[in-house]
């Protein structure tokens, strides 16, 4: 019998209840190990591992295999898997042309057989990949053979994913995924044009790396960037399109408070339009989001205990959480 969103989300529901809340922060801010760190989330069931990383990888798995028995249509995370599918491809472009095998870095689940992408890679046939990933495999490959610009590599296909995101956000019958995902490119966006400045990159470069998405004003933000950062925040100040205006107060403070304010925005968003839905694919996709998030924070917590940094610092770094 095909699967309900109605049985999915009263499903989601339930799993919510094992999501992080605030307590557990507060628990877990209140060690000072990484060992300690690490039992807790044990005992807690949140994974198993002999460290942070074996956990959260764990984690990820279980997750995933979850939603796959959930979930009436997986194909709606397709819009979050094709990142994997670009990290596969940057990491076996590199390992088969640069001689260098990592296998044990490649990501699942994808929408892309890694075979697949191997074969395309190793045979120049880079016309097997799906439309959306064609091209810019093509041209990526050229890069790194001819120029070994590993950044020009990965901007041509993160660019290319962003534009399949933009496109796959329209699929859905889901206002939420549209503006979520438009916010998360444009944020994208606005990372690349700040490193950028620092960099001296070149208005080719920016216009291969920058992807279009509503409100975001390209050209402008281009012939800033290519005047450095001082010109490029004060033109970025002005736009008020998706927060831009505050994103960049927090940047004057700090990239990681600009960091956090982007992360904190994304998840609110969730929170907000995903946990008042009773039907449709939103409250899955939210249960996903909200243990990304999570993710995030277990990342930053165990980090601070791995460098000693003050647990106010770490107390600062931590993102909002959707449990």
């Amino acid at each position: 019998m095909a699967l309900s969103y109605e049985y999915s989300i009263g499903s989601v529901r339930a799993k919510e209840k094992s999501l992080l809340n605030s307590s557990d922060i507060e628990q877990m801010l209140s060690y000072n190990s990484e060992d300690e760190l690490l039992r807790f989330l044990v005992d807690k069931g949140y994974g198993e591992g002999s460290n942070i990383d074996e956990v959260i990888s764990a984690h990820t798995k279980d997750i995933w295999d979850y939603l796959k028995t959930v979930a009436p249509d997986f194909d709606i995370f397709n819009v979050f898997l094709i990142q994997n599918d670009a990290h596969n491809l940057k990491v076996i472009l590199k390992s088969i042309i640069l001689d260098k095998r990592h296998d044990e870095l490649l990501l699942s689940p994808f929408t892309i057989d890694t075979q697949l992408i191997k074969k395309a890679v190793e045979q120049k046939k880079f016309d097997i990949l799906p439309e959306w990933l064609s091209a810019a495999a093509g041209e990526a490959y050229n890069i790194i053979a001819h120029k070994t610009d590993a950044r020009e590599c990965d901007a041509v296909i993160d660019k290319a994913v962003m534009e399949q995101m933009i496109v796959l956000s329209k699929e859905p019958d889901s206002k939420f995924i549209e503006e979520y995902i438009n916010t998360v490119v444009f944020y994208n966006n606005i990372k690349i044009a700040l490193r950028s400045s620092r960099t001296n990159a070149s208005a080719d470069f920016l216009d291969k790396a920058l992807c279009d998405v509503d409100e975001f004003r390209k050209t402008s933000v281009i012939a800033a960037t290519l005047k450095g950062i001082d010109f490029l925040m004060d033109e970025l100040g002005k736009y008020s399109e998706y927060e831009c205006d505050k994103a960049i107060e927090q940047f004057k403070i700090s990239p990681t408070a600009f960091e956090c304010f982007v992360d904190d925005k994304l998840t609110v968003m969730a929170k907000e339009s995903c946990k008042r839905l009773s039907e449709g694919a939103d409250p899955l996709i939210g249960y996903y989001l909200g243990n990304e998030a999570e993710k995030k924070v277990i990342h930053i917590i165990s980090s601070g205990f791995k460098t000693n940094t003050d647990k106010d610092i770490i107390r600062e770094r931590l993102r909002e959480i959707y449990g």
